[in-house]
């Protein structure tokens, strides 16, 4: 049962985190110890490989196969998370900004660390894939989002983008739709498929998720592939993507655009990182620091807390 209530909470925060434009659920994943065998489930699951399963043992087989305990807690914990956050957690990004950017702003800072010390060697080669990880990462950050497109054909592609970012640490899905003008068009369609189950929403919701499998299937092999025979330097370059990608998260940025969305409301687009003197509104440096010492700390404790190798089996 501990382990079944661990494995819901870390889905959870993997679920949160990917409402939140900027902070990566792929992120959430590696701190908590699951990121490589999220990988390998997903490869499982969208390849050949359940088809062979099941010709050869059933749908035990196929259970075993696509390691069906795991994705039995954790799938439901990522729900929870991605509801709560469609839900909650947006309020909050527009009650209490700069605090709760500080909190993740602390993880992210913490996680640099975490994943930095687990590259095997630092040659040239794994220096030079960092910085221009951080590069890209830094680059995306400042990038200007575009104007949206409201077709299912630009919505599939979405798909296959942002759940590609999702489980790349460093680098936000919902981020990447806001970079592509599709954050406004996304969310609030989930929400309203989630509460009236509009048929338009529902259309948008059932698209994307077409491609969000698509996206899946194939990053996810190409990940397991780089990690099992490049591992130092994918190390190195997951970390540059979460150094470059604090930027984003900086808790004092000041807009400096907006925009109306499809539903008429004024919305930002432009945001500069500033410092506490010059934030537009009420800094609260003092929550600030307190809650990026407690996101650091979430890290720093999960890191010296043991990782059981059978977690994940909680049948």
């Amino acid at each position: 049962m501990r382990n079944r209530l661990l494995l819901f909470l870390k889905g959870a925060a993997m679920g949160l985190a990917e409402v939140i434009p900027g902070v990566s659920g792929g992120t959430l994943a590696f701190i908590t110890g699951i990121y490589e065998e999220l990988l390998d489930t997903i490869k499982s699951i969208l390849g050949p490989d359940l088809f062979k399963a099941f010709r050869q043992g059933g749908l035990s087989a196929v259970w075993e196969k696509a390691n069906g305990p795991f994705l039995a807690v954790l799938l439901p914990g990522m729900a929870f998370g991605l509801v709560t956050g469609v839900f909650i957690v947006t309020r909050l990004l527009e009650s209490h900004p700069q605090l709760l950017w500080a909190f993740f702003f602390g993880l992210i800072l913490a996680s640099v660390w975490y994943i930095g010390k687990r590259v095997g060697r630092w040659t040239v080669v794994e220096i030079s894939g960092l910085v221009a990880a951080a590069a890209l990462a830094y680059y995306i950050t400042v990038a200007a989002p575009a104007q949206g497109i409201d077709s299912l054909w630009f919505i599939l592609i979405c798909g296959m983008i942002a759940i590609s970012a999702l489980i790349l640490p460093g680098i936000s899905g919902s981020f990447i739709l806001l970079l592509m003008g599709m954050y406004t068009v996304i969310i609030p369609a989930v929400k309203t498929a989630l509460t009236t189950f509009d048929s338009a929403s529902l259309k948008i919701l059932g698209v994307f998720a077409v491609g969000a499998l698509i996206g899946l299937a194939t990053f996810s092999r190409f990940l397991s592939w780089a990690f099992k025979h490049h591992r130092s330097l994918t190390m190195a370059i997951l970390t540059g993507f979460m150094v470059g990608s604090l930027n984003k998260i900086w808790p004092w940025r000041n807009v400096i655009e907006y925009r109306i969305d499809s539903h008429g409301e004024e919305v930002p687009f432009l945001e500069k990182s500033v410092l506490p003197a010059a934030y537009d509104g009420e800094p609260m440096v003092l929550g600030v620091i307190v809650l990026v010492i407690i996101g650091f700390l979430i890290v720093w404790f999960l890191d010296q807390t043991p990782v059981d190798e059978e977690e994940p089996d909680v049948a």
